[in-house]
């Protein structure tokens, strides 16, 4: 018994002395559920996502358009906006014009139009319209389930001021008047009430009196909680144009929106592998062998760093045709740009790869560093879910990470086919980080000991 006591304590003893192993035990998991937590916002009061971008153009005057863009910014999902800055000039209301550039340059992604035709005085019903670029199928679908509850729940009053004024056109304003006075009479007969005060809010369009009445609801009903035959009358009445703004031409939109998003976490996985590796040479004499030829030190790194860039750039390359095959992924009308985009990545993530290896003490550290590093710019970057649907913090932390950039590079050339000047920004921020990442991680090889 003495001696399993024994090895025991000496097992215990090994394990906690591997700093590596402890981190990937005890702390790797800890910190990552807190990250999780923080990125779907476990702590908040209140579910669902807050904050998402939407542009609102208002070209009615009919006073309840007011009312359905108060109720959109009354929305906690949504974030309004209504007004545009052109560069170098005042700030203006936007247009319907505006909104098709600023989608492109990903200023919001999605945008709700009040015509002027809101309400028409010859046509019973409601018009508006929905612009859209649904790069993200969840974000899409979260976005539009939203809209559709907050435009039917501003909506009957709308219906109603289109009833009158259709009504008006048909029968003459006299016998409207007749008409509503005589419902409102019933109503407050009925059910109570003051017909005076009924017929002002049925002349208004407000028939909440009236549907609770014919409907047996409380005057408070929404729409999710009204009757189906009701719901599904509103649904008829109103008139809903959508517009896709982008992606029109994809081939296979999901497969589109996530293949990247692997592909961007698996070439991390095997490039910070593939920098750990050093140790194994250093552990051999490796880099003592080497050195002693004709051979210095940054040789040796950037011998590392091109290798590992050819390696990536091919695993993407691999992963992108392997999309292509298995799922009909249009690339090769891309191909240019794509594979510009994988070049710089590919670069990127060698160069965090091989930071990680510079800062690590030995093979273990280096892997059991990368995984929690990985895991993290990978959950709130973009590779597994939407930044827009993150609390905003989060938001502003995944513009740090590789991985957001190059999810943003990968959407812009297979979802948003832009162009090379479109493209710019997107790959100056990566060869950026390569270069910042490169100077820091040579700075730490010529002063650590990996080489001695």
């Amino acid at each position: 018994m003495h001696a399993l006591l024994v090895l025991l304590r000496k097992d215990f003893t090994n394990f906690f002395h591997n700093k590596a192993a402890v981190l990937l035990t005890f702390f790797v998991p800890f910190a990552m559920i807190y990250v999780f937590g923080q990125v779907f916002g476990v702590t908040k009061t209140d579910g669902g996502p807050s904050g998402i971008p939407l542009a609102v153009v208002n070209d009615s005057k009919d006073p309840g358009a007011l009312q359905l863009v108060n109720a959109l910014k009354a929305e906690k999902t949504f974030s309004v906006i209504t007004e545009f800055t052109p560069p170098q000039h005042a700030s203006r209301a936007l247009t319907e014009t505006d909104l098709e550039p600023l989608m492109h340059d990903n200023k919001f992604r999605f945008a709700v139009v009040i015509p002027s035709d809101l309400v028409k005085a010859d046509q019973l019903g409601v018009h508006l319209k929905i612009y859209s670029n649904p790069r993200n199928e969840i974000e899409t679908q979260m976005v539009t389930g939203v809209l559709q509850k907050t435009i039917f729940s501003t909506v009957p009053q709308l219906l109603g001021q289109s009833l009158q004024s259709h009504a008006r056109t048909s029968v003459g304003d006299q016998r409207l008047k007749h008409f509503n006075r005589s419902i409102a009479e019933n109503i407050a007969s009925t059910f109570g009430g003051n017909a005076d005060d009924i017929t002002r809010q049925i002349e208004q369009g407000n028939f909440a009196p009236a549907s609770a009445a014919l409907t047996g609801a409380s005057p408070g009903t929404t729409l999710d909680k009204a009757p189906a035959a009701f719901s599904n009358l509103l649904t008829q009445l109103v008139q809903i144009e959508t517009r896709q703004v982008s992606g029109q031409d994809v081939k296979s939109p999901a497969a589109t929106r996530i293949v990247g998003g692997f592909a961007i976490q698996f070439l991390l996985f095997a490039l910070s592998s593939s920098a750990a590796a050093l140790f194994y040479e250093r552990d051999r004499g490796i880099f003592q062998r080497i050195l002693a030829g004709p051979v210095s030190r940054s040789q040796i790194l950037w011998s590392k760093f091109l290798y590992g860039s050819a390696l990536g750039l091919l695993q993407l390359v691999v992963l992108f045709v392997g999309g292509r095959l298995l799922y009909g992924i249009d690339i090769e009308n891309h191909l240019g740009y794509l594979s510009l985009v994988c070049v710089v990545t590919a670069a990127a993530c060698t160069a965090f790869g091989m930071v990680l290896a510079s800062v690590a003490s030995s093979m273990e550290a280096a892997s059991g560093l990368a995984t929690f590093v990985i895991l993290l710019m990978c959950s709130v970057g973009g590779a597994w879910f939407p930044v827009s649907l993150m609390p905003h913090a989060i938001q502003q932390l995944s513009k740090l990470t590789i991985v957001y950039w190059a999810m943003e590079g990968f959407d812009q050339v297979l979802w948003m086919n832009a162009s090379f000047h479109d493209l710019v920004p997107t790959l100056g921020i990566l060869i950026a980080i390569t270069v910042a990442v490169m100077f820091v991680a040579v700075w730490r090889f010529n002063r650590g000991n990996l080489f001695e």
